[in-house]
């Protein structure tokens, strides 16, 4: 098979190359401003995105994320900075000239259109021969698990399946990056799960560096090898998912990816291997195992996740991190259980405990009295 007919060449490299120093971006994003008027869409945004990655713009509406993603594609044009892809500046490119092709979140397919049209419409506009269109179309279809769906049209299809139908058809051009609009969002709860490994394992498959935009943090977690988290045309936070998880860089991280319980104080006593945190609107010391950059009598957030904290019918001895409540709410969400804490406070504690167990005749319950605890090295510190 010719190196130019093939679709499935490469994966990217396991490595990670964002770490390190000697590895050059492949998309370099340089202080990108876009203005609609007086209003600021994208903020003076700069970001490194590497080869064979799925990176993921992660926010919530009018964050900017959509936008940054059209400048990419060609389809805005910058207010001021510079976009470089695999060396070339993209600066006056019409979209058609790019490196890039574009799934939309729409799918836009032709309606009178089969399947293998739909895919090989690109291919024939840009001239290519039958035998390579015939050949590059086939391959995509299998990559895809839609072979046996050629013939169809979009109307005969599932929505998961118009889904993979587009994807095909943005990849069988062979582009460098592709951009993915919430290519998701059109798709129920559980095949979008199911959808979202198959996208990973395509990717994977092909190497294509992939550039995902999306509202769904648990979307953005699953796909990605990083995300860039998006707050009023600004990025916010770049990491991996567990970095962004587990180290978010602001309460606006930690309280827009997953559910978070945070505690506002002050700190009291502050050295290298410990801090300690007074906590008014929980009546308590709030301990952390190590050290934090702050100082003495700074106001700063706790925040940790509710699966971090211990509940129990009995009160612990000799602990640090201890509460005590009541159980107000119970939420049973299958593989897991939710319960809202009532603190003397009136703060509201948010706790969940995997279900390990089909019946448990123990189980805590409603108004019942709990000790919640947790380790030193638990939450995180927030200073902005």
């Amino acid at each position: 098979m010719s190196e130019q007919a093939s679709i499935t060449e490469s994966k990217p490299p396991e490595s990670k190359p964002w770490i390190d120093d000697t590895q050059q971006p492949f998309i370099r994003i340089r202080n990108i401003t876009k203005k609609f008027g007086e209003f600021i869409a994208v903020n003076n945004v700069s970001l490194d995105i590497y080869r064979g990655e799925l990176f993921c713009l992660l926010g919530g509406s009018g964050c900017g994320k959509s936008t940054l993603l059209r400048m990419l594609s060609g389809f805005e044009t910058p207010t001021s900075g510079a976009i470089e892809i695999d060396g070339q500046d993209m600066a006056g490119l019409a979209p058609h000239a790019r490196p890039t092709n574009m799934m939309f979140q729409s799918y836009a397919l032709f309606p009178h259109m089969s399947v293998e049209k739909n895919i090989a419409y690109g291919l024939h506009r840009d001239g290519l021969k039958r035998k390579e269109v015939n050949q590059r179309v086939s391959e995509i279809l299998t990559l895809v698990q839609l072979s046996d769906f050629a013939k169809r049209k979009p109307s005969q299809l599932s929505g998961g399946q118009r889904q993979r139908v587009a994807l095909a058809r943005a990849l069988v051009k062979k582009p460098k990056v592709l951009l993915l609009d919430e290519p998701l969002a059109a798709l129920d709860k559980k095949l979008r799960e199911e959808t979202q490994f198959e996208l990973v394992n395509i990717q994977e498959t092909l190497g294509v560096t992939f550039i995902v935009v999306t509202h769904d943090q648990e979307e953005a977690m699953t796909l990605s090898t990083r995300i860039g988290v998006m707050n009023a045309g600004e990025i916010v936070q770049i990491g991996e998912p567990r970095e962004i998880y587990e180290y978010p860089g602001s309460r606006f991280v930690a309280d827009f990816i997953g559910s978070v319980n945070v505690f506002e104080g002050q700190v009291t006593e502050e050295d290298t291997d410990f801090v300690i945190i007074r906590s008014p609107e929980i009546k308590a010391d709030i301990f952390v195992s190590h050290g934090v950059s702050c100082t003495s009598n700074q106001k700063v957030a706790y925040a940790i996740r509710p699966e971090k904290i211990r509940m129990s019918l009995e009160r612990p001895k000799g602990v640090k991190n201890l509460l005590s409540g009541t159980v107000e709410e119970i939420a049973y969400m299958g593989n897991l259980s939710v319960y809202q804490v009532k603190l003397a406070t009136g703060k509201i504690v948010r706790v969940t405990q995997p279900n390990l167990v089909r019946t448990d005749q123990n189980s805590i319950t409603w108004e019942d009295e709990v000790s919640l605890t947790w380790d030193g090295a638990a939450g995180v510190v927030l200073t902005s």
